[in-house]
C-alpha cells in the first residue's frame, strides 16, 4: 500500500495571487497579494523561502515570525496565520501595501494632506511608544520599508526582523548585512567605546527621525541629508531637530514626542487626528459625547480621504446605530459617507440599516429619512420599498406634527415611480384625499395638491380620470391662496390627460370661476391655463382629426414619460410658508400650529381701498401651453412670473400681514361681490362632500364636480331687454348700478364670504353644532337631576340631628 505525503503548501487556506509581488524590501520577505480560499477576502501573504546556506537569515526570519505572531496592537502589522515548512515560511496579515508605494500613488493621483501624513506618523509613533515603553522591546528597523498602509489609510509598523530586547537578556543586537537598512542607524552606534550616554529608545528616535525626512522628501541618499529639513511642515521643523540631535540623551521619548507634537498649533493638533482618536475610544464615551461628535463629524467629512470615510468612519457609524444610541444624529454623515460607496456596497451595508430605520418610533429618524430620501432612494428596489419601507411611511400622513405630515407627502414623489398598483392607487390616494379636505394646516394642502400633479402620470387611466379633476377642482376652493394656485397649475400640469369633453366642461368652468378670485397670482394663472386649454379645444375645432393625437395620453397606461411637465410645473408650491411648520414646533414644541388660513378683512364703508401690495406670480407650465402672446406678455415680467421654483412665500407672519393688508381695487367697485360669493346651499354641499372622506375615502364622494351656478336675482333683465346701441335716452338708466348697490348693501352669508375676518375650518360648523347638541344634554340632565333631589327633599321634610335614616 502506498502512502502520498500531503502538501502543508497546497492545504494552506490562503493562496497567492498570480500577479507580481508587489514589493520586495531591503530584508528576507518579500510581500505577495493573496486570498483566504474560503471567502476570497484579500490578504497580504510575506514569503521566505530558505536557501541554503543562509542559516543566519533563517534564523532571522524565524524570529520576525515568532514576534509579528505574538505582538498585538491596531498600530503593529495584524497577524492573522502563518505556515512553516523546511523549504519556506509564510506569513499571512491584513491586506496592506508598502508605504513608499502607496505615497507614490497618491502623489500621482492628487496628492496627500498634511493631516493625513500628520495622522500616519501619529500611528507609527505611537506603535514605537508601545515597544519602548510597554514591551522594553528596540524596534532596530524604523525606515520607510518597515512602514505598511491598509485599506483604510492606517498606518502599520512592521519588519520586526532585527527586534531585540532593551534590557539585554536577549544577546547583542542582530546583524543587518543590508548596506540599505545600516543607513539608518545613528551616528553613536558607529563609536565603539561605549562613551555615549543614551536611552533605550534613542536609535529608534534617530531612526524616526530619517523616516520623517523620507515622508517629505522621499529616499534619503546619505545621513548628512538630515541636516536639511527641507520640504518638511514648519510646526513639525522643531520636534524633528530634538530627532536627528548628535546627542542622544536629548532624543525624546516617543510619548513625550506625542505630546509636543499634540500641543496647541502643533503638526498633531489638527480635526482629523482628533476624529481618529475619538473613534478609536468611542466605545468607552459617554452618549452625550457621542452624539455631539457625530453632529460635528459631518461638517469634516467632506475634507476627509475616501478611504478612511469608507473603511474606518463607515463601520463606527453602523455599529453606533447597530449597538449604541446614537439614534437619528448619524443618518447625516451615514448619507455622507454612502456616496463614496458602489452600488454593490451600498446594497449590503446601507440599505439594511435605511429599512430598519424605517420601522423607528423616533420622531426625529423619521422625519431625517424623508429629508434623506434621495439620497438613497435609487438603491431601493420596489419590493423593498412596498413592504417594509412605504407601510411605516404612510404612518406620518396621520401624525399630529405638521412636519412630519408635510414631508411624508414630499416624500411620495420619490416612492411613487417604485409603487405597486395598491399602494399608490388605492391607499395612498386615500391619504391624499383625507389631507386635501381635512388637514388644518394650508401649506400641507397646498404641497398634497403640489404632489399629485407630480405624480399623476404614474396614476392608472381609471385613478387619473376619476381623481384628478376632482382634487384640482377642490384645491381651487380652498381658502389657503398659494392651495388655489397650485390647483390651476396642477390643471396645467396635467394637460394631456384630460379629454376634450372634460376639459370643455368640467375644467374650464372651474377655471373660469377663479377669474374673479381675490388674490391677483391665482387670477393670473387661471387666465393662462384658460388660455392653454381653449388652444387645445380651438385645435381640435379647426381639425377634428388632431383629436385623436390630443387625447393620446387620456387613456394610456401610467408611464413617468407622460409627465414630463409635470415634473417640471412647479417646485414645493409653499416651500417658503411649509418652513412655517418647523418654526412653530420649534418656537412652541408642545403646541399644534396655528390655523394657516388666514382670511381677509372686509374694507368698512367711506375708507379708501388701499392699493393691492405685489404678490409674486406662480409660473405656467412647459412653454407649449401659452400662446405666441402669452409669451410676450410674460417675458416683461418674467422676474415674477416664471420663478415658482425660486418662489420664497415668507412665513406665516408674512403671509398674514400681505393676506389682510391686500385689499383689490377691483372687488371695491361692487362688481364681482355677489360673483365671489358661493351659495349656502353649495356650501352645504362641499362641507358633507368633504367630511364624509372621513367615513368612506372614496375619491368620487370625496372629490365632488362643481355645482351648477345660482340663477340671477329676482327682478334681473335679460340683456336683449335693454336698448344697447340705440341713441335715444333710456330712463332706466344702468342696469348693472343697481345690482352693484343693492348687493353692496345687502347683508353677507355668515359662513362663506372670501372677506370674512373668522373663515372657520371646513368642520367647525358641524363640530359646534355637535357642542352645542351636547352642553343643552348636560344641562337638560341637570336640571332633572336637582328636580329630583328636591322633589325627595321636600316629600320627606327635614331630618332630626342623630336620626336614622329609613328607606
Amino acid at each position: 500500500m502506498w502512502f502520498f505525503a500531503r502538501d502543508p503548501v497546497r492545504d494552506f487556506p490562503f493562496e497567492l495571487s498570480p500577479d507580481p509581488p508587489e514589493g520586495s524590501p531591503p530584508g528576507p520577505w518579500v510581500l505577495h497579494r493573496g486570498r483566504k480560499k474560503a471567502t476570497g477576502s484579500p490578504v497580504s501573504i510575506f514569503v521566505y523561502d530558505v536557501k541554503p546556506g543562509a542559516e543566519e537569515q533563517t534564523q532571522v526570519a524565524k524570529a520576525a515570525f515568532k514576534r509579528l505572531k505574538t505582538l498585538r496592537h491596531p498600530n503593529i502589522l495584524a497577524y492573522i496565520d502563518g505556515l512553516e515548512t523546511e523549504k519556506c515560511l509564510h506569513v499571512v496579515t491584513e491586506a496592506v501595501t508598502p508605504l513608499g508605494m502607496y505615497l507614490k500613488e497618491r502623489v500621482e493621483a492628487g496628492g496627500l494632506k498634511e493631516q493625513e501624513l500628520s495622522w500616519g506618523l501619529h500611528q507609527i509613533v505611537k506603535a514605537l511608544s508601545f515597544l519602548v515603553n510597554d514591551c522594553s522591546l528596540i524596534h532596530n528597523n524604523i525606515c520607510m520599508a518597515a512602514v505598511f498602509v491598509d485599506r483604510a489609510g492606517e498606518w502599520k509598523l512592521g519588519g520586526l526582523d532585527y527586534m531585540y530586547s532593551a534590557q539585554g537578556n536577549g544577546g547583542a543586537p542582530p546583524n543587518k548585512g543590508i548596506p540599505e537598512l545600516e543607513q539608518y542607524d545613528p551616528p553613536e552606534l558607529a563609536d565603539n567605546s561605549g562613551r555615549a550616554v543614551r536611552e533605550k529608545w534613542s536609535a529608534d528616535m534617530w531612526r524616526l527621525g530619517c523616516l520623517i525626512w523620507e515622508v517629505f522628501n522621499g529616499p534619503l541618499p546619505r545621513a548628512a541629508a538630515l541636516r536639511n529639513p527641507g520640504k518638511i511642515p514648519k510646526s513639525l521643523v522643531p520636534h524633528y531637530c530634538e530627532l536627528v540631535g548628535a546627542n542622544p540623551k536629548l532624543r525624546p521619548n516617543p510619548a513625550r514626542f506625542l505630546q509636543n507634537c499634540q500641543a496647541p498649533g502643533g503638526f498633531m493638533n489638527n480635526r482629523f487626528v482628533e476624529t481618529n482618536l475619538f473613534l478609536e475610544e468611542i466605545q468607552i464615551k459617554e452618549p452625550v459625547e457621542k452624539q455631539k461628535f457625530f453632529q460635528e463629524l459631518s461638517k469634516s467629512l467632506d475634507s476627509f480621504p475616501e478611504d478612511f470615510c469608507r473603511h474606518k468612519v463607515l463601520p463606527q457609524l453602523l455599529t453606533a446605530f447597530e449597538f449604541g444610541s446614537a439614534g437619528a444624529v448619524v443618518l447625516t454623515p451615514l448619507f455622507k459617507v454612502g456616496k463614496f460607496l458602489s452600488a454593490e456596497e451600498y446594497q449590503q451595508k446601507i440599505i439594511p440599516v435605511v429599512v430598519k430605520m424605517f420601522s423607528s418610533t423616533d420622531r426625529a429618524m423619521r422625519i431625517r429619512l424623508l429629508q434623506q430620501m434621495e439620497q438613497f432612494i435609487q438603491y431601493l428596489d420596489e419590493p423593498t420599498v412596498n413592504t417594509q419601507i412605504f407601510p411605516h411611511v404612510v404612518h406620518g400622513f396621520l401624525d399630529t406634527n405638521p412636519a412630519i405630515r408635510e414631508q411624508t407627502v414630499k416624500s411620495m414623489l420619490l416612492l411613487a415611480p417604485k409603487l405597486n398598483e395598491a399602494n399608490l392607487n388605492v391607499e395612498l390616494m386615500k391619504h391624499f384625499a383625507r389631507l386635501q379636505a381635512k388637514d388644518e394646516q394650508g401649506p400641507i394642502r397646498c404641497n398634497t395638491t403640489v404632489c399629485l400633479g407630480k405624480i399623476g402620470s404614474y396614476l392608472n387611466a381609471s385613478t387619473r380620470h376619476r381623481v384628478l379633476t376632482s382634487a384640482f377642482s377642490r384645491a381651487t376652493k380652498d381658502p389657503f391662496p398659494p392651495s388655489r394656485a397650485a390647483g390651476v397649475l396642477g390643471f396645467a400640469a396635467t394637460h394631456n390627460l384630460y379629454s376634450m369633453n372634460d376639459c370643455a366642461h368640467k375644467i374650464l368652468p372651474v377655471l373660469c370661476s377663479l377669474t374673479l378670485d381675490p388674490e391677483k397670482s391665482v387670477r393670473d394663472q387661471a387666465f393662462k391655463a384658460i388660455r392653454s386649454f381653449l388652444s387645445k379645444l380651438e385645435t381640435v375645432s379647426e381639425d377634428p382629426t388632431q383629436l385623436a393625437e390630443v387625447e393620446k395620453d387620456v387613456h394610456a397606461v401610467s408611464s413617468p414619460g407622460m409627465g414630463g411637465a409635470a415634473a417640471s410645473w412647479a417646485g414645493w408650491a409653499v416651500t417658503g410658508v411649509s418652513s412655517l411648520t418647523s418654526k412653530l414646533i420649534r418656537a412652541h414644541p408642545t403646541a399644534m400650529p396655528a390655523e394657516t388660513n388666514v382670511p381677509q378683512r372686509p374694507v368698512p364703508e367711506g375708507h379708501p381701498v388701499p392699493p393691492p401690495n405685489p404678490v409674486p406670480a406662480t409660473p405656467t407650465t412647459s412653454s407649449h401651453w401659452e400662446t405666441q402672446e402669452e409669451e410676450k406678455d410674460t417675458a416683461e415680467d418674467s422676474s415674477t412670473v416664471d420663478k415658482w421654483d425660486d418662489e420664497d412665500w415668507g412665513s406665516l407672519e408674512q403671509e398674514a400681514e400681505s393676506v389682510l393688508a391686500q385689499q383689490d381695487n377691483w372687488s371695491a367697485k361692487g362688481q364681482a361681490n355677489q360673483t365671489v360669493q358661493v351659495s349656502h346651499t353649495d356650501h352645504k354641499s362641499l362641507e358633507s362632500d368633504w367630511s364624509s372622506w372621513e367615513a368612506e375615502g372614496s375619491w368620487d364622494q370625496g372629490w365632488q364636480e362643481p355645482n351648477s351656478p345660482e340663477p340671477p336675482p329676482e327682478g334681473t333683465r335679460l340683456a336683449s331687454e335693454y336698448n344697447w346701441g340705440s341713441t335715444e335716452p333710456n330712463d332706466k338708466g344702468d342696469p348693472f348700478a343697481a345690482l352693484s348697490i343693492r348687493s353692496s348693501t345687502q347683508p353677507r352669508p355668515d359662513s362663506d364670504s372670501w372677506s370674512e375676518d373668522h373663515w372657520e375650518g371646513l368642520e367647525t360648523e358641524s363640530r359646534q353644532a355637535k357642542a352645542e347638541l351636547a352642553r343643552k344634554k348636560r344641562e337638560e340632565r341637570r336640571r332633572e337631576m336637582e328636580a329630583k333631589r328636591a322633589e325627595k327633599k321636600a316629600s320627606k321634610g327635614p331630618m332630626k340631628l342623630g336620626a336614622r335614616k329609613l328607606d
